[in-house]
């Protein structure tokens, strides 16, 4: 493939939120950029999404957070309950001196919502967006990257990104690593807040913390709709069975708990349910032309809110190391590559262990529990320090690499 003549600059594999971001942050230097989704049309599933001030930055530097705010619904706390007492453990106020700290708000927001906005930006931006599209692998001849889609046609770009997703296929060219199964299953629901609902708390993100359970609950659309997640350990799932008819185990797994709690499993759809996955951290993100991006990089477990947060971060930092770069210029185009990989592996790996901890920490029980409440209820209001690791600017674009193996 000699002398290529591309058609376009990049090609992102994947119309998620990562692989949106990464082609409108793309576009944003002037790139030609055509995005490639496998669906018939777009679409996002699932329900809310927690916006922290991480992502809500980058959001607002390219001009969307007006847009998610308008749709979406800003807490006034993050609370943290017992769920078999109801007992209050910490909070998190998100007014002004939080805003102050992190130079941004923290927005609640509904999946699809957001998966619009980033799409019509794309489209305001000039990316080219193809549907119905599977991409089976990718190769790097004479410096130019080409993706092969099923049905055989080719898409050649002097930078191909892969935002496939946990089960990426594009990460398997790079690392043979499965995914790691957590033995939790998520449950969600959306119900329309009425006269009827309980008022406690509706202003709130609030997270009821259970022996190997949980479950979160928080307004979205502007207070017009409640989100619930419940997430237990699922004997069913750890056998191997990704999904079950009926709902026993999950109210089983939920006995104890306090009645709000069993009162907000009926909000949810209990005709599916997520199970849970991540991967082991790794730093080889490369494969020749190829990048990969968000989950295919790097998926992580739920507890930290920071699936969707992280791609943001991804996205903005290949906008900054790419800007100026021609991608046509093989030796700078390596170069910022490489220093995209340095700063974000580190990174992420420490996000996707923090994960796994704050999981554990979350689903304790006995003599565990009662040292997990102390600790919590220890901790003042304000008390921001502990988060600035994961929502402050530095902390999101590094000036340092560091190995990916340490935390």
């Amino acid at each position: 493939m000699s002398g290529v003549d591309t058609e376009t600059d990049v090609v992102v594999i994947g119309g998620g939120m990562a692989g949106l971001a990464g082609a409108l942050a793309l576009s944003r230097n002037g790139q030609r950029v055509t995005l490639l989704e496998k669906a018939d049309e777009f679409g996002e599933v699932g329900a809310g999404l927690q916006m922290a001030p991480n992502a809500s930055r980058v959001l607002d530097r390219w001009g969307l957070l007006d847009r998610v705010r308008e749709v979406g619904f800003s807490p006034r706390h993050l609370v943290f309950r017992d769920a078999l007492t109801g007992q209050e453990l910490t909070r998190q106020s998100f007014g002004r001196v939080f805003e102050d700290r992190y130079g941004a708000p923290y927005v609640v927001v509904h999946r699809s919502d957001l998966h619009t906005i980033l799409l019509d930006a794309c489209r305001d931006a000039g990316v080219t967006l193809v549907n119905a599209t599977v991409i089976t692998g990718t190769r790097t001849e004479a410096g130019v990257g080409v993706a092969t889609a099923a049905d055989g046609r080719e898409y050649a770009a002097h930078l191909l990104i892969g935002a496939d997703g946990l089960d990426s296929t594009l990460r398997a060219q790079i690392v043979a690593d499965p995914p790691v199964v957590s033995g939790y299953v998520a449950y969600r629901g959306t119900v329309p807040i009425t006269r009827d609902t309980a008022r406690g708390d509706l202003d709130d993100v609030v997270v009821y913390l259970g022996p190997e359970c949980h479950l979160v609950q928080y307004p979205l659309r502007q207070g017009g709709l409640l989100n619930t997640v419940a997430v237990y350990r699922s004997a069913s799932f750890e056998r191997g069975e990704e999904q079950v008819v009926g709902s026993d185990e999950l109210q089983a797994a939920y006995v104890g708990c306090v009645p709000v709690v069993h009162r907000a499993l009926g909000n949810l759809r209990s005709g599916f349910r997520w199970p849970m996955y991540d991967r082991e951290p790794t730093d080889t993100w490369r494969d020749g032309r190829m990048l990969l991006l968000g989950d295919a990089a790097h998926p992580m477990l739920q507890y930290l809110a920071q699936g969707a947060c992280q791609a943001m971060e991804d996205a903005a930092a290949l906008e900054r190391v790419t800007a100026g770069v021609d991608l046509a210029d093989e030796g700078r185009l390596d170069a910022a590559l490489s220093t995209f990989v340095a700063e974000r592996a580190p990174r992420t790996a420490r996000v996707q262990r923090t994960a796994r901890a704050w999981g554990e920490a979350w689903h304790v029980g006995g003599a565990s529990r009662d040292l997990r409440n102390k600790l919590f209820s220890s901790r003042a209001d304000g008390d921001l320090e502990v988060a600035d690791w994961l929502y402050g600017e530095q902390a999101a674009a590094p000036t340092t690499n560091s190995s990916v193996v340490q935390n």
